[in-house]
């Protein structure tokens, strides 16, 4: 009895090896060796296809980013002159405290700066106005290495544009200029320019406002609002192009705040800049319509209300000859509900001069109706 289970035992154990041996030829035949070759080879090429695709800032750039150009700008000082007998040069700490040369250093010279731009249209650059004001030459160094000279179109210190044509035959690498209307606060923005000298250089941040008032900055000799970011902008990124995620230019760096506080980066909006540099070609200057003050916006978080008041009255501007005064609050303007001073500049801005304007404003308890003439800031300046 006892061989006889031994020999069943051995029996079974014959036929489990056997049925391992079929399936296992059976899995051969159905599926070739080098199935799970195959599917390791397949799982490593995916892994490769992961790392070596293209983030959306490198398709950005590389639809944008040979247009962006650097400017360099040469700039002639001529010697200063001194009375001969002046006693200023005896302190040696003279050029210390007043910036200026001594006797040996007093020499003409030519003084060099650097800045951004970028080709918008055929050989013709968007760049700052600042980044080639006071320039007796101008040269454009494309991506390509080539280096061109440039003539000033025109530009206009109160939005900080400038527009160049370059000298030269293309073809020529032009941006894509997006809307920067469509914009929205936490949009990828893209800042590319040559901060130092450093061609292309790229930095990423968001959009972290896109109406700031300049005036919120102490800035008040400039009429427009920017586009607020945390993409860093260097020194010479100014006049480069902020992009979108698609690559589409949606504005133009210009400034970036310093000391308590850095890290805050401003742009133009790029649908002010392409009417601004409409103007300059067309017509070589551009036409700012003022009615001569300026705006307080003053907010009552009980109420949850936003006023503007004016600030101030230029003496001898439209604004004084039509009645309006300090403390004003502007309730409507044309056929605008006035919330915020920026409500003010665009009414202002559509009506353009010489077309009267009406206002309706509140002074204590009592409503007011004017009628005013915007005129251009030049004769604002002139008065």
């Amino acid at each position: 009895m006892y061989s006889q289970k031994i020999k069943k035992l051995r029996f079974k154990s014959y036929k489990h090896k056997l049925l391992l041996l079929i399936s296992t030829i059976l899995i051969s035949t159905i599926y070739p060796s080098n199935t799970v070759s195959q599917s390791l080879i397949k799982t490593k090429s995916k892994d490769i296809d992961l790392y070596s695709s293209k983030s959306f800032i490198t398709k950005a750039v590389e639809r944008t980013g040979s247009s962006v150009v650097t400017i360099e700008t040469q700039r002639f000082i001529k010697k200063r002159q001194f009375p001969r007998n002046s006693q200023l040069f005896l302190d040696p700490y003279f050029d210390r405290f007043f910036g200026l040369q001594s006797p040996n250093n007093n020499q003409p010279r030519i003084e060099q700066s650097q800045g951004s731009g970028f080709i918008f249209a055929d050989g013709i650059v968007m760049t700052n106005a600042h980044v080639v004001n006071g320039s007796d030459k101008v040269i454009v160094g494309l991506t390509n290495g080539k280096k061109l000279k440039a003539q000033l179109i025109g530009q206009d210190f109160f939005t900080d544009l400038a527009v160049l044509q370059i000298e030269g035959k293309g073809p020529w690498p032009k941006a894509q200029l997006g809307d920067s209307s469509k914009i929205k606060v936490g949009d990828w923005a893209i800042a590319v320019g040559n901060p130092f000298g450093l061609e292309n250089t790229v930095t990423l941040g968001i959009i972290s406002n896109t109406k700031r008032n300049v005036t919120q900055l102490g800035i008040y000799d400039k009429k427009l609002e920017l586009i607020q970011t945390d993409a860093a902008i260097n020194p010479g990124n100014s006049g480069g192009p902020l992009l979108n995620s698609n690559g589409e230019v949606i504005g133009i760096n210009t400034l970036i705040r310093s000391g308590p506080g850095a890290g805050l980066s401003f742009a133009i909006p790029i649908n002010k800049a392409k009417k601004i540099a409409s103007q300059l070609i067309n017509n070589g200057k551009v036409i700012h319509p003022m009615i001569g003050i300026s705006l307080i916006d003053e907010s009552n978080f009980e109420r949850n209300i936003n006023i503007v008041k004016v600030g101030y009255v230029m003496p001898n501007s439209p604004a004084e000859k039509s009645g309006i005064k300090i403390d004003d609050i502007l309730i409507k303007i044309g056929n605008k509900d006035i919330k915020t001073g920026s409500d003010v500049i665009e009414q202002i801005s559509k009506n353009g001069i010489k077309k009267q304007l009406n206002i309706l404003l509140k002074r204590k308890n009592k409503f007011i109706k004017l009628k005013v003439i915007p005129t251009d800031i030049t004769n604002l300046q002139n008065n």
